[in-house]
């Protein structure tokens, strides 16, 4: 990971928090902002790049808690650690359960946090990299023609050529040529990628890692 091309978000709405975090993460490489209250953040146009938000649990106006279920009504997925000064275990499990990345409390080591961005940013980045596979290859499946699209459909039940070119009308040497185009544009090199392919297209398999 270059950590040059990661972004730390920090919301606290203590000042002093927010420079003393914004000097640590920036010792070790990262680019910083920090916000006063979700509501400031929540204005920001993030840039397009691996990040996350490091984000105090009690704050004027919306909690952190809420902010959270905010973003993710917006299916806004931005790895979330949070940060408290209340030792509350009910309001960790919910933040937890939530997805979000760690729970620290005030004061915290600052090897656990830098430890905890490094998982988020982690995290971030894998699921931008799952993002861009799928979005290629839903471009892949664009270029097949309405007929190779059929094939592939029945290929993903796992039906044998003879199968589908009984049940499309075709002749068997017809499907298998159809399934090789489809092979060759979805970029399989077996049939069994292709299946997996398809079933990450239709959404039931796990993302291109």
């Amino acid at each position: 990971m270059d950590r040059l091309q990661a972004t730390v978000f920090v919301v606290d709405d203590d000042v002093s928090v927010r420079e003393g975090l914004d000097s640590l993460f920036r010792s070790v490489g990262y680019a910083v902002s920090a916000f006063a209250s979700v509501r400031e953040f929540a204005l920001l146009r993030r840039p397009d790049m691996p990040s996350c938000l490091v984000l105090d649990v009690r704050m004027p106006g919306p909690s952190g808690i809420d902010f959270q279920a905010e973003l993710a009504g917006l299916n806004d997925p931005i790895p979330i650690i949070f940060l408290t000064g209340h030792g509350d275990v009910p309001m960790a499990v919910r933040a937890i359960k939530a997805g979000a990345v760690e729970f620290l409390l005030k004061p915290f080591r600052e090897q656990d946090l830098l430890d905890a961005v490094r998982v988020a940013i982690e995290k971030d980045e894998v699921r931008r990299r799952d993002e861009a596979a799928l979005a290629e290859l839903k471009a892949r499946f664009v270029t097949l023609t309405a007929r190779e699209k059929e094939v592939l459909a029945f290929v993903a039940q796992g039906r044998l050529n003879k199968q589908i070119a009984a049940d499309l009308g075709l002749s068997e040497v017809t499907v298998k040529v159809h399934r090789g185009q489809v092979m060759r544009k979805m970029g399989a090199a077996t049939l069994a990628e292709l299946i997996r392919l398809a079933d990450l297209i239709s959404g039931k398999g796990q993302a291109v890692r």
